[in-house]
């Protein structure tokens, strides 16, 4: 699965993406994550991305022809993934759904997931009407940038995709993504801070491993997120 990001930060982009397991991801060549500058596409000698609204406000809104222009060349570089692969290009921005688990594999479910980063007071609403599928939001909260909220997005679908994890079950029994939240984990010492490991789980029953993890599961789902059940 390939993802491309649209920025005006590809450092911070890249940064983020390039540790620990989506960072491994890539140098295995489970996925691609290309990151572009929207500044590299401006048609101004001052590679200019922003300018005044129409209408008057406070702040800049990131215009159209830049944001199009970088969307274009993205096309052309993925050409050899053929006519027929999936592909879906999201705005991040607070006026979209929230993510979810069930969003996450949805769109893992893609060749190319090409993502836009807005910035300042947001981007001409032509460009969003012209290439863009959908608007995903983080969180009921605003953001200087898309760049963060990206990231995550990534992370979320790229752990979904084949090859990123080293078994299915790494995803499967987590919290939220089963529907309930995950039940309690301990590793060694047995005892910390007059605190033990439930004697269950060192006890090699697997049968009442399972059976208490189920029910801690729940118990945790009613009292933390009861809005789940």
């Amino acid at each position: 699965m390939k993802f491309d990001i649209m920025t005006l930060f590809p450092e911070l982009v890249d940064f983020v993406l390039g540790e620990s397991i989506i960072g491994r991801a890539q140098k295995s060549g489970a996925i691609t994550v290309a990151t572009h500058n929207i500044r590299d596409y401006s048609e101004d000698k001052h590679r200019r991305v922003d300018d005044t609204p129409y209408g008057g406000g406070k702040g800049m809104l990131m215009m159209a022809p830049p944001i199009y222009n970088c969307y274009s060349h993205i096309l052309q570089t993925n050409t050899h993934m053929g006519e027929s692969a999936k592909r879906r290009v999201v705005y991040m921005s607070p006026q979209g759904k929230v993510l979810t688990h069930q969003k996450a594999a949805e769109l893992s479910e893609y060749d190319n997931l090409i993502i836009l980063c807005g910035h300042y007071e947001g981007v001409d609403y032509r460009v969003i009407e012209e290439i863009v599928d959908e608007e995903i939001s983080i969180g009921d909260y605003v953001l200087t940038g898309g760049e963060i909220p990206a990231c995550i997005l990534v992370d979320a679908v790229a752990r979904l995709v084949d090859g990123v994890l080293s078994d299915k079950e790494c995803f499967e029994k987590e919290s939220i993504s089963g529907g309930l939240l995950e039940y309690p984990q301990y590793t060694r010492p047995f005892e910390y801070h007059g605190r033990c490991v439930p004697e269950v789980l060192i006890s090699g029953h697997h049968e009442n491993i399972e059976k208490w993890r189920a029910e801690k599961s729940l118990e945790l789902t009613k009292k933390k997120r009861p809005d789940l059940l």
